[in-house]
Order: C-alpha cells, then sequence, then structure tokens
C-alpha cells in the first residue's frame, strides 16, 4: 500500500486517509474509494490534493483482512462480527470461560504491525453476546501474504474459545466448633448460590458438621454418588495440607492435590479431588461474595477446566486482588468531634502514658527529624483512610496537645491515666460513634508507621470474609497499630488495667488477618537505648 499526499489528478481509485470538508458543510468521509464524480466534485470546490492510499497487487482491503483473520482465530463457542473500518469483533455465543492461546496470539501480532488482535483476560468469565476479541487492521490495507502467514498461525488451534458452563450438582459441607453461629452458614450458603447464578450449576445438598475428620469425611462420603463437585467450608481456615479438612478428604478416599494459593483474597485454598471429581477446600473469604481465588478454582471446575498445581502457582501476577492504596488519599471537610465517616475505621492514637521507663523525660516529646515524635504518630493517623482520629492524652497534656497543633484530631483527656493502659483505650472507645465499622489502636511512641501502612490495615478488614482483627507481623511477631472490627468492642470495654488487646486477639485467632511488615515498623520507643536506636535508623517510610 501506497500512502500519501496525491494531487487531484492522480486520486481517482485511492482510499481517502482522512475526513475531508469542502464547499458549504459537503465532506466525504475518510475511507471513502475516490470515483471519477468524486474527483470531479472535489476539483469544482477547488480541492487541489488529498492524503489517501492506494492498494497495490496483492493487497487485501481493511475489512477483508480483519474478517479473514477473526474467522481463523474464532473456536468452539465464538461468533464472528461483520467487518467495519478495517474491525471485525468476535462474541462468545456462551456463558462461560475465555479460552485464548496466549502463544498463538502472540505470534500472530508480530507478524506485522498492521495486524492486531486484543482478547479479554484468559479464563475471564463471559455471557452468551458479550464481546471477547477484536482484530483491528491499522492500515487500509494489508499485503495479502502477511495475512495468510497470521491465518496460519492462527488456525493451528483455538486461538479464542469459549467453554461453556456445565450444569454441575454441588455437595456443600460446612463444619462447626462450638459458637458457629448459624446464621454465618446461612449466609455462606447464599453467597455461594450467587456465585452459581447464571452457570445452571447448583448446590444439590448441604451437611454441617462438627469440625472433626471423621464427621467432614462422612458427610462427603454421602455426597460421593450425586455430586459432581465438592465443597467444604472449615469452621476454622486450613493451616497445613494435614488439618482437618484435608485430611478429612482423604479419609473419604480422596487426595489432596496442592494447598496455598498466590491470590489474594484466596490464599488458603485447597486443591483436591474425591472420585476423580473436584474438591475444593474454601478459604474464609469464600464467605464474601467480593471477587476472590475461590471464584477462579470454581468457575473452572464448572466449566470443565483442569486446575492443576503449577496452573495454580501460576496466578500470582494478577493475584493481589484487595485494594492497596499507593498514597494517602485527600481528606474531606473536617468532621465534627464525635463523627465517624458512616461505617469507616476510626483511629485512636494512646498517648497518655507517664513513660516511667524513659526515665525523667515524656518520650513523646523527643526530638525525631526536627519535631516531637508524637507528630510522626499522629501524622500517619490523620493521613490514612481512618477517620475521625482521636487523641487520648493523660500525662502532660497540655504538652502533648501543644505538640500536636495544627492536625485534625479529636482530643480526649483521661484523667485515669495512672490506672493503665487499658484506661486509655476505653476514654477514646467512648468517643468513638456507634456507626463506626472499626477502630484502629495506635501508639503515640512508634513514629516508624505510615499512613501507607494504615490503609493496607483498613482495606483488609472485611466482614464477609470474616477478617475482623487486622494487626501486621514481622519475623513471626505481631505488632501495633492493631483493628478491631465493632463486634469487639464490648470486649474493648470490659479491659482493665494494664490489658491491651492481646487476649481478645488470642481468643479470636481465627479471625485475624495478618499483614506483613518490615521489622522497623514495628519498631516502639520507651528506652533510652531504644531512642538511641531509632535515631540510628534514620528512615522515613517503613510500613
Amino acid at each position: 500500500m501506497r500512502f500519501g499526499t496525491v494531487p487531484i489528478s492522480d486520486a481517482e481509485g485511492a482510499v481517502l486517509a482522512h475526513s475531508l470538508r469542502f464547499g458549504k458543510g459537503r465532506s466525504f468521509k475518510k475511507g471513502k474509494i475516490l470515483s471519477a464524480q468524486d474527483i470531479a466534485i472535489l476539483r469544482e470546490a477547488g480541492v487541489q490534493e488529498v492524503a489517501a492510499a492506494r492498494l497495490e497487487p496483492g493487497d487485501r482491503d481493511e475489512d477483508a483482512a480483519a474478517l479473514t483473520l477473526a474467522r481463523a482465530a474464532a473456536g468452539k463457542g465464538v461468533e464472528v462480527q461483520e467487518p467495519f473500518t478495517g474491525r471485525s469483533n468476535l462474541f462468545s455465543t456462551a456463558d462461560g470461560l475465555l479460552v485464548v492461546d496466549q502463544a498463538l496470539i502472540d505470534r500472530a501480532n508480530t507478524i506485522d504491525p498492521a495486524i492486531t488482535l486484543a482478547t479479554l483476560n484468559q479464563y475471564e468469565r463471559v455471557s452468551e453476546g458479550r464481546m471477547i476479541a477484536t482484530v483491528k487492521i491499522i492500515p487500509y490495507a494489508v499485503p495479502g501474504h502477511l495475512v495468510d502467514e497470521a491465518c496460519k498461525v492462527l488456525s493451528t488451534g483455538n486461538a479464542v474459545r469459549v467453554a461453556p458452563f456445565r450444569p454441575k450438582r454441588i455437595a456443600m459441607v460446612a463444619s462447626m466448633l462450638p459458637g458457629t453461629k448459624p446464621g454465618v452458614l446461612d449466609k455462606t450458603r447464599r453467597v455461594l448460590e450467587e456465585r452459581l447464578e447464571g452457570t445452571g450449576a447448583r448446590v444439590i445438598g448441604e451437611e454441617r458438621v462438627a469440625h472433626e475428620e471423621a464427621a467432614i469425611a462422612g458427610a462427603l462420603a454421602g455426597f460421593e454418588d450425586e455430586a459432581d463437585v465438592f465443597i467444604v467450608f472449615g469452621a476454622s481456615a486450613i493451616a497445613d495440607s494435614a488439618d482437618v479438612v484435608p485430611a478429612a478428604i482423604e479419609k473419604a478416599g480422596g487426595a489432596v492435590r496442592h494447598f496455598g494459593m498466590p491470590v489474594d483474597p484466596g490464599n488458603l485454598l485447597l486443591l483436591a479431588e474425591l472420585g476423580g471429581k473436584p474438591a475444593i477446600g474454601a478459604p474464609g473469604c469464600a464467605r464474601s461474595p467480593k471477587e476472590n481465588g475461590f471464584d477462579w478454582v470454581l468457575e473452572r471446575a464448572l466449566a470443565d477446566i483442569p486446575v492443576t498445581p503449577s496452573d495454580i502457582m501460576g496466578l500470582g501476577v494478577g493475584g493481589l486482588l484487595m485494594e492497596i492504596v499507593s498514597r494517602p488519599q485527600p481528606r474531606s471537610a473536617p468532621l465534627a468531634a464525635g463523627d465517624a465517616a458512616p461505617h469507616g475505621v476510626a483511629a485512636i492514637v494512646l498517648a497518655a502514658g507517664r513513660s516511667s521507663r524513659m526515665g525523667d523525660e515524656n518520650k513523646l516529646l523527643l526530638d525525631y527529624k526536627g519535631e516531637p515524635m508524637i507528630r510522626h504518630a499522629v501524622r500517619a493517623a490523620v493521613e490514612s483512610k481512618a477517620s475521625p482520629v482521636i487523641v487520648v492524652t493523660g500525662h502532660e497534656s497540655d504538652s502533648v496537645k501543644a505538640a500536636l497543633e495544627g492536625f485534625d484530631a479529636i482530643f480526649i483527656h483521661n484523667g485515669a491515666y495512672p490506672d493503665g493502659m487499658a484506661t486509655s483505650l476505653v476514654a477514646g472507645l467512648n468517643a468513638v460513634k456507634e456507626t463506626a465499622s472499626g477502630v484502629l489502636v495506635h501508639l503515640g511512641d512508634m513514629p516508624l508507621v505510615t499512613a501507607d501502612g494504615m490503609n493496607a490495615m483498613v482495606d483488609a478488614l472485611d466482614e464477609d470474609a470474616e477478617r475482623l482483627i487486622i494487626t501486621r507481623s514481622a519475623g513471626g511477631r505481631r505488632g501495633n497499630p492493631v483493628i478491631f472490627h465493632r463486634r469487639f468492642f464490648p470486649e474493648l470495654l470490659a479491659l482493665t488495667g494494664d490489658e491491651g488487646g492481646r487476649q481478645i486477639i488470642a481468643k479470636h485467632g481465627d479471625l485475624v488477618f495478618e499483614i506483613p511488615a518490615s521489622d522497623d515498623a514495628l519498631f516502639d520507643v520507651d528506652t533510652p537505648e531504644r531512642y538511641a536506636t531509632l535515631k540510628k535508623l534514620g528512615f522515613s517510610e517503613h510500613a
């Protein structure tokens, strides 16, 4: 194809490269093949030259080339649309999962820049009639031998196809521990059934049994002849491939294929089989309707797409599904005292202690990077998603408050601070509005915690996924801050003396979600030696 500006006298039979306006309100659209009559009209309007493309022998015009390539790429479950302006779209003819051969697509796209083929993501859930791919020829024509070469590549396999969902029969086994609420299990089934909508699959039965190997195995065995897929929702998260749920599957005659998944949420998924059929040990996040790794495995099972351990381990890129905030978000208008964003997370910064281990100095007022240490701790909370920020003062209250001048924070004085840290936590919690979904408890002597670190914690709080206590950990050691869901407010308000939230965390271990952090990010300052170490660190961002 030749492309360029040509005189009107040489433009007959050429393809107009750009839309052209001439005369009074008259125009020709780009892509128009100029006829002798068109040339006469343009000459009469005073047009002397046009940008045009002229096909050469062997060239394939854009529409014909796009249609040929689209038909070559289309496999089962795919319909090709008639071309227009060098584009031919491909549509799904069924509800199912898109399956693409990336190697073929990549090879076709590297034959020539004029040829482009784009698709939705591999294994994306699609519905009948949805556009799933497009072939676009960039210029107005492309050499026929390049089209033939690309067709040869695409025709070697199903470059683009749709694996339709099958009407699978699902067996659901839910285990229970003392205190497991029936409402949680009711919701779990409801969410599962919502996931199955549009797939043709259905839950044929549910068994609720004790969280014991024999009980779960018995329930699975009872479904073996009639179910196509087995799903076990354990009352406690699976911690190892030899834990209760995988052991129960093996006891029922099944086999564990893989435990663990580089998808978050979804890390604790168990892949197994029972009677040659898929069996899934669901992670806790599968109780939530939000997309998670469980969806990816379940949907493939419903479309008869085998999932292997190597498939699971190849999901890491793109497997981070939870929201990650890269920088502090701008705050809205200041909130009135005691207000909290509806259903948001409030922050309590504990700054009332006497710093007895530091000696005569109030550690919160010690200099770090040119300002009092407490400013670093409160700044992180103020710049985070948590709102409002409540600072509980006690010892040298006026000085601490003066050191925080200019911050959008609510100050609560705890006159009972000598009676222990719990009194400050209770004082702060009493200032949190009932609409808050949780509270982030932060310590004023932790200047290396950042707003981004807090935001990751706020984003992780998820009642549906039963992530109700959010902590940070490094090297197997947990540290502050900690977020507690509002469900634990009564237990927090009952604390006394120097009790913190550790006993609550220990009591509800199955509801705890840990976010990895650096050792420095857990650093607190309570002795002169620790303060000396802080000054040596000299880092500005840690978590």
